[in-house]
């Protein structure tokens, strides 16, 4: 299979140059899974989208063409674009997830010990652990007060802003640690963020300046932890990659590479026959729990409300919307790196640069935990991305035995509809900074559009 870049015409590299800006805009502005929502739930608005429980509210109805979207708990998302065939008749779906590894700072986080002051943390998420060490870091979330006012904490993006570290070993004195295995580097009681050293009297500690910083600045008591989301995320935007500027590194990209181009082909396209469904989820790095991720019934439900709304709503009609729509669980695939040739097996791994990547199964060893898509659907996802020109290959997580991982796919498959995994190639996935292939972005873009479109 050729390079696209090889093969892309000069109107298709400046349109993948547009898509990556476009793209790169996005992860800068949203670190966090609120911060996506946040970010989503405004560009759907600036499309002409409406609130889907506003409309509920009003009892206003929903008719063929309207464009709706529902925000759950401020971290999960769904857009719906009406399309001219009932509901019951399915839906096109875009799935993705919003979270990516991290560091979270625990409840009663703050202390301070020989004069300096930290917070305490517990990770978020599949990482390596030394990877966080010796990082600039920002602090990005929410702390929610006993008033019911919500406080939006930014700390480390901007140039004037200051940004923290989780300190690292010196050298000189880590003959031990470098005898260690990689997992057990450091430990993860060990990754705590150091914030400050300074005292503003000789009676007080540093954790008292801290606190009087925190509640100068943002108006934050020590007992506000307790009822705070607030995440530990590496500070600064994301940059082209290579002398070519071919590549985007940036953080969080898994999976956010898939869920903003999702997000911008449902948004983008014009009427469909079949509605077109873009669902934007949390906690898939940590088995997709809880009332925002993926085995919550929050998807669900949002069908029942929109069914009500088109008047087309009973128990079985929902059902049957369900069990008859297709979707993409948009995920990234490992891309074949060549550094690390062993833990790949090359005729069945993704590699940069040559378009979307479609995984018949994902899981661990004998497939556990596996969607597994029918031949059939895969030989119906064939022939819509060859249709419509868009370039696509196939992949598996790694070489048989070596290691493995999952996505949504398998939950949306519980309701009996098709579903396949695609996403793009991700290059050092869950480090810090993730890297990704302009042209492969844009093609997932397209072969995003050319599926919601089909009947």
């Amino acid at each position: 299979m050729e390079n696209l870049w090889t093969s892309y015409s000069e109107n298709q590299k400046e349109n993948a140059e547009k898509m990556a800006i476009r793209y790169r805009e996005c992860i800068d502005a949203c670190k966090t899974e609120r911060e996506c929502v946040r970010k989503a739930a405004a560009l759907a608005k600036a499309e002409g989208f409406s609130d889907l429980w506003e409309i509920v509210r009003e009892g206003r109805s929903v008719q063929p063409g309207d464009k709706v979207y529902a925000v759950y708990m401020d971290k999960a998302i769904v857009l719906f674009r009406m399309g001219s065939q009932p509901l019951e008749q399915g839906m096109n779906i875009l799935g993705a997830h919003i979270d990516s590894p991290r560091i979270d700072i625990k409840q009663n986080p703050l202390y301070d010990e020989e004069g300096l002051a930290y917070l305490d943390t517990h990770y978020y998420g599949g990482i390596k652990k030394y990877q966080w060490l010796s990082q600039p870091l920002a602090i990005h979330g929410v702390v929610a007060k006993k008033d019911g006012s919500v406080v939006d904490v930014v700390i480390g993006e901007k140039d004037e802003d200051p940004v923290f570290v989780i300190t690292d070993l010196l050298v000189h004195l880590s003959g031990e640690q470098m005898e260690r295995k990689a997992g057990k580097v450091i430990d993860g009681e060990k990754l705590d963020l150091l914030i400050g050293s300074k005292s503003f009297t000789a009676e007080g500690t540093v954790k008292d300046a801290m606190l009087e910083i925190l509640n100068k600045q943002y108006g934050i008591e020590e007992g506000d932890f307790l009822s705070a989301e607030l995440e530990i995320v590496p500070a600064g935007k994301s940059r082209d990659c290579g002398l070519d500027r071919s590549m985007v590194i940036g953080y969080g990209q898994d999976d956010r590479v898939c869920a903003f181009t999702s997000l911008f082909a449902v948004l983008d396209e014009g009427n469909v026959e079949k509605t077109a469904c873009c669902i934007l989820v949390d906690k898939e790095e940590i088995g997709s729990t809880g009332a925002t991720g993926m085995q919550s019934r929050f998807f669900e439900h949002m069908v029942a409300e929109l069914m009500d709304r088109a008047g087309e709503f009973s128990e079985l009609k929902l059902r049957r919307a369900l069990r008859n729509s297709r979707m993409l669980s948009s995920d990234v695939s490992a891309a074949y790196d060549p550094q690390f040739s062993d833990r790949f097996e090359k005729k069945n791994s993704a590699y940069f640069g040559r378009g979307i990547v479609f995984n018949k199964y994902t899981g661990s060893r004998g497939k556990s935990g596996s969607n597994d898509a029918n031949a059939e659907y895969i030989a119906f996802i064939r022939e819509v991305m060859e249709r419509n020109g868009v370039a696509i290959q196939t992949a598996e997580l790694g070489a048989v035995d070596i290691g493995g991982g999952g996505t949504i796919a398998y939950i949306l498959a519980q309701y009996g509809m098709e579903v396949i995994d695609s996403g793009i190639p991700v290059l050092s996935m869950h480090a810090p900074w993730e890297i990704t292939c302009k042209v492969d972005i844009y093609e997932a873009y397209r072969g995003y559009r050319a599926f919601i479109l089909e009947k």
